[in-house]
């Protein structure tokens, strides 16, 4: 998917190492949601009202936060290094329905899915997602 929209779109390609962590955390927003939103559509039937409930419940920074804590440790030098870029970049910006600790480890983690996106490993983002998920016994 990643090479067909850089192609069709003529993106100059750029090494992830090259792009600022706020910029990955941007990207790893919406790599995180997909993730979340097609695990939603595929487990059972339900309204999308509900769906969109319960998506808000696992894409917020309380919630991305607690999964940083228990994937931490199951990270590579490469992702730490990511994640920490992430964690430590000084945003403008703060969400209003979290504390801005939580608020900094998911911009973190948002940095990472993108990290993750951009070097086409999907599969490691799904990966992480999914252990963070058993362990914290996250219901979907």
């Amino acid at each position: 998917m990643l090479n067909n929209i850089k192609n069709n779109f003529r993106i100059t390609e750029k090494s992830p190492d090259q792009i600022g962590p706020l910029k990955l955390a941007y990207l790893g927003d919406a790599v995180y949601e997909m993730i979340i939103r097609t695990v939603l559509m595929d487990e059972r039937e339900r309204p999308v009202k509900k769906m969109n409930k319960k998506a808000q419940s696992l894409v917020n920074a309380t919630t991305q936060a607690e999964i940083a804590a228990v994937i931490t440790d199951d990270l590579s030098e490469e992702e730490k290094a990511v994640f920490l870029r992430g964690r430590n970049a000084k945003s403008s910006s703060v969400s209003k329905h979290s504390d801005i600790h939580d608020y900094r480890i998911a911009t973190g983690l948002e940095s990472l899915f993108g990290y993750l996106y951009l070097k086409d490993d999907m599969e490691r983002a799904v990966e992480h997602v999914k252990i963070a998920f058993d362990r914290l016994d996250l219901d979907i």
